[in-house]
């Protein structure tokens, strides 16, 4: 029976993971998985042996706080792989959390996969002699990180990124309004403050602000926010009724993804939400706070090598979605930000093209791709039943 060792720590990973654990299953229907998942590993089988959100932290200073913890889970996952050695183990993202996991079951024999790319790229570079010792094969999600391995000799495979699968190249922008109930109104503004309680606590005042400012230009808007689970629906439900109890919004369980297609502009919070806005063609404006002190420390060392947080700027290589990093992203220039692309229909129409554009680079098959590598890997490759 084939056996699969895989960690996942937040939303995205855990929508990696559950395509690759389907794609492996079409071929081996009787594989088990076990690690750490979200409730898309978990429904398509993985047994998670830890909540997925105790790992889920971001930022230096964060990770500080919960370094014990963030060690002493590690230290149990590798006892446990050790002694129940699995064929393969597959880390998704979290490299600081599972290079150091993926080292030492390398070590031991284990063949390692690691999915998505360290932002080697980005910051910290020495981290390749790290992944090196740490992975037998590398899963890239976007081309250019493939090449930027290879050139440091990282076995690696470029296989796409599964939403650019799952999200069709047009979408229905009347049918999204109706199911959300605002088909009547004339400017629809998506809000994405963030799916960690971190980036709602710091983002959630400024977007509020940044909305109202808007209302004053056009009393017409209306707001739709998805808010991941009750928690942070609750933490951003607070603040609302502290700072615009009148704001004419409404708050949606879920469903991001129809939020942003119903939406005329997307105000969001740097990350996976900026990439789905992206293969969703709509014009976005981009808020990306860290704590101070790991701001300043970013900085100080110059730690950061590239030109811009959005992925969808990244893969543009060019200002497509204009950012607001730290004391930037007040409410007045995220306002301004908004209304720029509201009255300007041909800057928009231009970057819905090059978001299709770049939508079709990474529609690969990616799950399939992964799956197929990784099997490749231990030479347990077949095709699908």
């Amino acid at each position: 029976m084939l056996k699969v060792g895989i960690v996942a720590n937040e939303p995205s990973g855990d929508l990696l993971g559950a395509g690759v654990i389907r794609e492996i299953k079409k071929r081996y229907p009787d594989a088990r998985f076990e690690g750490v998942g979200g409730p898309l590993m978990i429904r398509e089988g993985c047994r998670s042996l830890f909540s997925m959100d105790r790992l889920s932290v971001m930022g230096l200073i964060e990770v500080l706080k919960h370094l014990p913890e963030l060690l002493s889970i590690r230290k149990k996952l590798l006892t446990h792989f050790l002694q129940a050695p699995p064929d393969v183990f597959i880390g998704i993202d979290a490299p600081d959390f599972n290079l150091g996991l993926e080292t030492a079951l390398k070590k031991s024999g284990i063949p390692t996969v690691h999915y998505v790319s360290p932002t080697v790229w980005a910051w910290r570079p020495g981290r390749v002699k790290k992944i090196r010792a740490a992975v037998d094969l590398m899963l890239s999600i976007f081309p250019f990180e493939a090449e930027f391995l290879q050139q440091h000799q990282v076995p690696v495979q470029y296989v796409g990124h599964p939403l650019a699968d799952e999200i069709p190249l047009q979408n229905d922008r009347p049918a999204a309004r109706a199911v959300l109930g605002v088909t009547d109104r004339p400017h629809v503004v998506a809000m994405l403050p963030g799916s960690r309680m971190g980036e709602i606590e710091s983002l959630s005042a400024t977007f509020i602000r940044a909305a109202l400012q808007l209302t004053e230009r056009y009393p017409d808007a209306h707001f739709l926010v998805p808010l991941i689970n009750e928690r942070t629906r609750a933490a951003f439900e607070s603040v609302l009724n502290r700072e615009a109890p009148d704001l004419p919004v409404t708050l949606v369980d879920g469903q991001a993804r129809t939020v942003m297609i119903a939406a005329d502009v997307v105000l969001t919070a740097s990350g996976t939400a900026t990439l789905e806005a992206m293969l969703l063609r709509r014009a976005m404006v981009v808020a990306y706070r860290l704590n101070p002190l790991t701001y300043w420390i970013v900085n100080r060392f110059n730690l950061v090598k590239i030109p811009y947080v959005a992925m969808a700027n990244l893969l543009a290589d060019e200002a497509l979605a204009p950012e607001f990093i730290q004391d930037a992203a007040t409410p007045e220039a995220l306002a301004d930000a908004l209304s720029e692309l509201l009255e300007s229909p041909e800057r928009v129409r231009y970057i819905q093209q090059r978001y299709g554009e770049l939508h079709e680079t990474l529609q690969q098959d990616s799950s399939r791709k992964a799956a197929e590598a990784v099997l490749s890997l231990i030479g347990r490759n077949r095709s699908a039943e």
